[in-house]
């Protein structure tokens, strides 16, 4: 029987492993765990009023008042220069869509589950999740906060210290294994990133943050040998290179004065170029264990984009400077090495034998604004109800156990 058949709705929807769902850091993490010289310089929370706040074409624009000034008051995280404010976006769920405004909050404005484990894991048993990938907040989707300060030895440092809170206690015992790791780079040092890398799948993480776009971040593309030693160490351990929406620290949008929604109803775009670069960089070729997949992208797009890239490969390789490097039709790499990932995409799932069952990972996002909780499980009943049952459970956990080296029950052994 073809996947793609009308059959009975599925009676029992499998639990969900989500593939992209959020931490938002307790103020704790790097003030536990730098050095007593880096504790004032270091990621720190501050209570301070917002002096004013935009959003327009794609950039996010806070400034922070001082002390007793009016306006609404926040928590932000203070970090060399940079001051960055808790905002309703980074936890919504638990307010209705039309409260949602891009406004400051304090932990205490904040649904607990959005940084503390035991409500975290109360929540997902609300929303029939059983298991939860969590990329940061502060550091954003790929830890381009750490990349863009002044200091290298603390970047460094800061990086090293959210990974060893990530996994000794996001995902640590009282998780029971339901939290699944991933961790951070040093983006400004490939030798560095491929340290790391090798660092944390000794203590079984298998999933690290990248960027979609890394020029956007300043760094160089894919398409060059920088990043080789980090795709190397990646291939070696078998983790996964996760990019998430907005992790090139640019989001797509039309123009300077493109409200949000804009940018919203097109966020898949950079997935969209991003994956276009990873197919035509030959790097699939030459790391063959490489796996990478793409947060939050959502599906729809990807068969389009499979059937032009063949045509260009067969038809334009000789001159499109790729025919050296890339061997194999574009739709044949994707198979082998991409994960799409979505929350509420039934145009995706319609089209899913374009795309391919064993391509594809399930999400919830919480606790953004986008996030389908607590109506996750109802949101994939109604959008694969014609799908066989085996094919829901690949698609809802089957898939991720097998590219995050989950035990067969679905859960992170370390």
């Amino acid at each position: 029987m073809d996947t793609m058949e009308t059959v009975e709705t599925v009676e029992s929807f499998p639990r969900i492993i989500s593939v992209d769902d959020h931490t938002v850091e307790p103020p704790h993490v790097w003030q536990d765990r730098l050095p007593s010289k880096y504790r004032d310089s270091g990621p720190r929370i501050v209570r301070a009023p917002l002096k004013e706040m935009t959003f327009l074409g794609g950039k996010f624009a806070p400034v922070m008042g001082e002390r007793g000034d009016e306006g609404p008051v926040g928590d932000w995280w203070v970090y060399e220069d940079l001051h960055r404010p808790l905002t309703r976006l980074d936890t919504a769920v638990g307010y209705s869509r039309d409260e949602i405004r891009l406004e400051v909050i304090t932990y205490e404005q904040m649904r607990p589950g959005s940084y503390s484990v035991p409500e975290r894991l109360a929540d997902m048993d609300v929303n029939h999740v059983q298991s939860a990938l969590c990329f940061p907040t502060f550091p954003r989707f790929c830890g381009q906060t750490f990349t863009e300060a002044a200091d290298r030895e603390l970047g460094l440092l800061s990086v090293r210290a959210y990974n060893d809170w990530m996994v000794e206690e996001w995902c640590g015992p009282a998780a029971r294994g339901r939290l699944i790791p991933l961790t951070l780079v040093p983006l400004w040092d490939a030798e560095l990133a491929a340290a790391e890398v090798r660092r944390n799948a000794a203590r079984g993480v298998r999933a690290v943050a990248f960027s979609e776009i890394p020029p956007h971040l300043g760094l160089p593309s894919i398409h060059t040998d920088y990043w080789d030693p980090f795709l190397a160490a990646c291939d070696e351990t078998g983790t996964v290179v996760a990019m998430h929406i907005g992790s090139s620290s640019r989001m797509p949008s039309t123009s300077a004065d493109a409200p949000p929604a804009v940018g919203s109803t097109i966020t898949f775009a950079n997935c969209c170029f991003s994956m276009v670069d990873w197919l035509m960089s030959g790097k699939f070729e030459r790391f063959p264990r490489l796996r990478v997949m793409y947060a939050e992208g959502q599906i729809g797009w990807i068969p389009y984009i499979l059937e032009r890239a063949d045509v260009v490969w067969e038809e334009n390789r000789g001159w499109g400077g790729v025919a050296d490097k890339v061997h194999r039709p574009p739709s044949e790499l994707f198979a082998e090495h991409v994960y799409g990932c979505f929350f509420d995409d039934a145009f995706g799932l319609r089209n899913l034998g374009a795309i391919g069952v064993g391509n594809v990972l399930y999400e919830t996002d919480y606790p953004h604004s986008d996030s389908t909780w607590p109506k996750s499980k109802e949101v994939g009943e109604s959008q694969m109800a014609h799908l066989r049952g085996d094919v829901v459970e690949r698609i809802v956990r089957g898939n991720a156990i097998g590219l995050l080296g989950l035990t067969e029950s679905g859960l992170w052994a370390g």
